[in-house]
C-alpha cells in the first residue's frame, strides 16, 4: 500500500500522522511554535503480533492515539510514528 520497506515487530504499528493544522477556523495562521502534535493518522505498517495477542488494526485505517504515545523515526525523509497498538484508542 505504502512503499515503505518497514514491517513493525510484534504488536508494533507504524503510523504516518496527520498534518499539523495551519490556520485556526477563524483564519489565523499557526506558527509552527504553537501547532499541536497530532494525534491522528494513517497506518502505513503492522506488525504480526504476540503469539496470544494478535493485532487487530489493518493497514490504511485512520487511527487516534495518545498525545504522547509512539516513538518518532524518519524513513526515506518521511516522518513517521512506531507505537504498541495497545496505544492506539480508536479508528474511524
Amino acid at each position: 500500500m505504502s512503499g515503505v520497506n518497514f514491517k513493525p515487530n510484534e504488536d508494533r504499528v507504524l503510523v504516518k500522522p496527520a498534518e499539523a493544522e495551519e490556520k485556526t477556523t477563524g483564519g489565523i495562521i499557526i506558527p509552527d511554535t504553537a501547532k499541536e502534535k497530532p494525534q491522528q493518522g494513517t497506518v502505513v505498517a503492522v506488525g504480526p503480533g504476540k503469539k496470544d495477542e494478535p493485532v487487530t488494526i489493518k493497514e490504511g485505517a485512520t487511527v487516534y492515539y495518545g498525545k504522547y504515545s509512539g516513538t518518532e523515526i524518519n524513513l526515506d525523509g518521511t516522518d513517521y510514528l512506531i507505537m504498541r497498538s495497545s496505544d492506539i484508542l480508536g479508528s474511524i
